[in-house]
This record gives structure tokens, sequence and C-alpha cells, in this order.
């Protein structure tokens, strides 16, 4: 966290910072979210014009309602939450890796930043009011554009030595070695279950080439048509025998998945469920698995929560 303490009396500001797009709303001490403020992202213009655009937008929503005490940040790449850097990335924003967000974000806003991976924000919220809610041990994956993953343990989330706890979307998978994985390499998980990966897939077995949409391959295969039935299969089968050996290694209480897929419907659900228990040793095999329920908010109500509970930490460690 970058900037100090802060009075917790107020409101904190939530950002959920994509490759894609940037979402902004307040965030009470209770995880109400406020309005969201949206803008596209600049990714092809570099951390500056990005770190700008969260600027701006922040303090826009910052300029009306009670006291802003701190920020939240989900954002896109491995961070390191001790210094709100950028570890590692993908290149959905230029130049990326490196990038100090928390300390750019305090300087031009004068308020204390924390900064999370946009996935483990997701299963923050998911953990603290959504399906996750009263378990202290939760699997959160999340399936759309890509394939992330994350883990609270003991009412903790875990990062790792690394700051890539949970990044299921890079563990090998049997299926995909003839797809390539956003990191560049082949056989990924996220090469085949990702909505992008589901697509390619299906071209690669001889699919219709003018299918350039992953919603039409599952509308495709809720219409019985062969290849796509086996297509979504396969992504849905890859995704739950790789969740099966998470399961196994962590027992958590509950796995939620959320994300574009997820919302697919039985078609993709039950493929991937039946493959997951399936693998399961007897004791686990009844571990409860529920789709996400905070949707398009749940990042912005976690990176509010990872916010509120380094105030409250800090306020206890080092008073004013």
């Amino acid at each position: 966290m970058s900037g100090g303490t802060a009075d917790t009396a107020g409101e904190v500001i939530a950002v959920d910072l994509g490759g894609t797009k940037t979402a902004v709303a307040r965030v009470d001490r209770h995880g109400t979210c406020g309005p969201v403020t949206t803008r596209p992202t600049p990714a092809r213009q570099g951390p500056d014009s990005v770190l700008a655009t969260v600027a701006e937008a922040v303090q826009k929503v910052a300029g009306a309602g009670p006291p802003v005490v701190a920020v939240g940040v989900g954002a896109a790449g491995v961070i390191d939450t001790a210094t709100g850097t950028v570890v590692s990335a993908t290149d959905a924003i230029t130049g990326w890796p490196g990038t100090q967000i928390a300390d750019v974000l305090h300087e031009r806003l004068g308020l204390p930043v924390v900064v999370d991976n946009d996935v483990n924000a997701h299963a923050a919220g998911e953990a603290w009011l959504g399906a996750g809610r009263g378990a202290r041990n939760v699997l959160l994956v999340v399936v759309g554009t890509g394939v992330g993953g994350a883990v609270v343990l003991n009412g903790q989330p875990l990062r790792g030595a690394h700051h890539a706890a949970g990044e299921i979307g890079h563990v090998p998978v049997r299926g995909a070695m003839h797809l390539r994985c956003a990191c560049g390499r082949a056989g990924h998980l996220e090469a085949l279950a990702s909505g992008p990966g589901l697509l390619r897939h299906y071209h690669s077995l001889g699919g219709d080439p003018t299918l350039t949409d992953t919603r039409g391959v599952v509308e495709r295969a809720r219409a019985a048509d062969e290849l796509s039935l086996q297509v979504v299969r396969d992504a849905a089968a890859a995704l739950g025998t790789c969740l099966a050996g998470v399961v196994t290694l962590l027992d958590p209480d509950v796995v939620v998945v959320g994300g574009g897929l997820a919302e697919a419907g039985e078609v993709w659900w039950e493929p991937m469920e039946l493959v997951l228990r399936s693998e399961l040793i007897d004791i686990l095999a009844d571990v409860a698995i529920k789709p996400a329920e905070l949707g398009i908010n749940a990042a912005l109500v976690g990176a509010g929560h990872l916010a509120w509970s380094r105030l409250t930490y800090d306020r206890e460690e080092a008073p004013l």
C-alpha cells in the first residue's frame, strides 16, 4: 500500500483496471457499490496513459459524496501487493510489467492506494459478499477472455512466493498442445478453456471459418451441433480436470466459478462439474460448486474490501 494510514470515516473508491475497460465506483464499509463510472483503457498507449485515465475517473467519482479515505485497485497482471507494482503481465497493456501503480496513483491523488491482481479482487468480493460468503476457504476461477484463479485460505488471500498463486490458467492440460496460450506457451488451460481458446479449438477441428464469436459456438452447441458440442465439452472438461487437482490440493469449502463462459448454461456447466466431481476422491466429492453471484461488480466490491481491510490493519498497527 502506498501513502500510509488514513482515517476510516468515509468511503473508499474501487478500481477494476482491465486491458479493455476501467471501472470505478465508491464502496462503503458494508460493500455497497455506488454508481459505476467506466472508461476505455488506453492499453496501447502505455502505463502513463492508463494511470492518467484511472486518476481522472477516480477524481470524478470522488467529486461528490462522503470523504474518500483510500483507493483499492484490482489490476490486470501479477501484482506485488506490498508495493503495488506489476511484477509480470501479458501484452494486454503495452509496457505494463514494472509499473508502480500504487506510487503513481498516490502521487496523483494524494490518497492511500492498495493494489492487487484483478482476479484476487474478484475473489475477495465473492468471499466477502458473494457465493463464498461465510466460507473460510474459497477457490475462485473466472473463465472468459482468459482463465484466472484466486485462493482464499483461512480467510486470507493466498499470493505465493512470486505473487502468482492461483494462476490456474497456466497449468498444462491434456488436449491443448495444438493451441498457444496468451503467455506464449502451448498446452496451457487458458489456451483451450478460455473463450478465445474455445473458438480457436473449434476452428482447428474444421469448424465454420465464418464463425468468429465464442457465443456463436455455444449457441450451436445448445442446438446440438456435434462439433460445437464436442468443443464446448472439451473446454469444460479441461477446466473440470484442472479444478479437481486444485481442490484435491487445497480442500476448499467452496469452488466459485464466474466469467462469461460460466454463464453459458448447462451445455458448459454440466460437463465441467461432472468431470470435476468424477476426478475427486470420496471425501472431497461433495465440495460445493457455485456460480459467482456479484457479476460485473465483483472486482469492484473486492477492491473496496481490500482497501478497507488494509486501512483497518494500518490503523491498528500504526495509528495516527
